[in-house]
């Protein structure tokens, strides 16, 4: 154990296995405190790892840790049960933006020479994933590519994000007077982007239970037109038309 580790009160706990992790989830979500506690206790080291990674020389680590659980327990509170997706990979950016917004304040992030190369090949197992299979690679697909972990693909995106001072000009003339916190209200990141789906889950709620199958067969299942045309027994052009008024029907809703 490393002087940080032992000085912080790091237990020696590792994570859960993920049917045990959503089952707490879902009563730490209904008001459970000690499902809610365990699930923090069984996630320290993931937090651990997240700030020892964007931790900047000469910093409080013992702040940007407390401030990474802070961003864990949002993602206990946020995470919805309903989609197939490992707790842990939707935890890695929460934790990291959270982390993020306290060393802004401070200086410009750090980011290590290993996670700025892991960074570098998953762009370019991104680019011949596309070529290959016509569509954006799962962040699955781009793990397995380089030979990692979910968590370690997010996060390696995650860091790679510059940070951008909000007084910095928004345009090409810098005696326009136009900053990028100007703009903060227009713009979402990825972290945010990622941790509020309500409004996108309310709208799927919405649709005809067909439609909402097909969507949810499509892109959170990751099935192929021709996949899903053969489940539902339709053609692959009816599915790609369906599909077109679906995505229509949403953006409608979601405005």
């Amino acid at each position: 154990m490393s002087a940080i580790e032992a000085k912080i009160s790091l237990p020696r706990l590792g994570l859960l296995d993920e049917g045990t992790t959503k089952r707490l989830i879902a009563m730490a979500q209904a008001g459970d405190t000690s499902a809610r506690d365990k699930l923090v206790q069984h996630n320290m080291r993931l937090v651990y790892s997240v700030v020892s990674h964007l931790a900047p020389a000469g910093c409080e680590f013992e702040d940007l840790f407390q401030v990474g659980c802070l961003g864990l327990m949002k993602a206990i509170d946020r995470f919805d049960l309903t989609y197939d997706v490992r707790f842990s990979t939707y935890a890695v950016p929460v934790i990291a933006g959270e982390v993020k917004r306290l060393i802004r304040e401070d200086g410009m992030i750090r980011v290590s020479r290993s996670v700025r190369q892991l960074g570098s090949r998953l762009m370019a197992a991104r680019e011949k994933l596309v070529a290959d299979l016509q569509r954006e690679p799962t962040i699955a697909e781009l793990a397995d590519a380089v030979g990692v972990s979910p968590e370690e693909a997010v996060y390696a995106m995650e860091a790679a994000i510059p940070v951008t001072s909000l007084d910095e000009s928004a345009g090409k003339d810098d005696e326009s007077g136009f900053h990028v916190q100007d703009t903060v209200a227009a713009e979402r990141s990825g972290v945010d982007d990622v941790v509020d789906r309500v409004s996108l889950k309310k709208a799927i709620q919405r649709l005809p239970a067909r439609e909402r199958r097909i969507l949810l067969m499509r892109y959170f299942e990751e099935k192929t037109q021709a996949e899903v045309a053969a489940a539902i027994g339709v053609s692959q052009v009816q599915i790609s038309r369906i599909e077109k008024k679906v995505l229509s029907a949403l953006r409608n809703m979601m405005e």
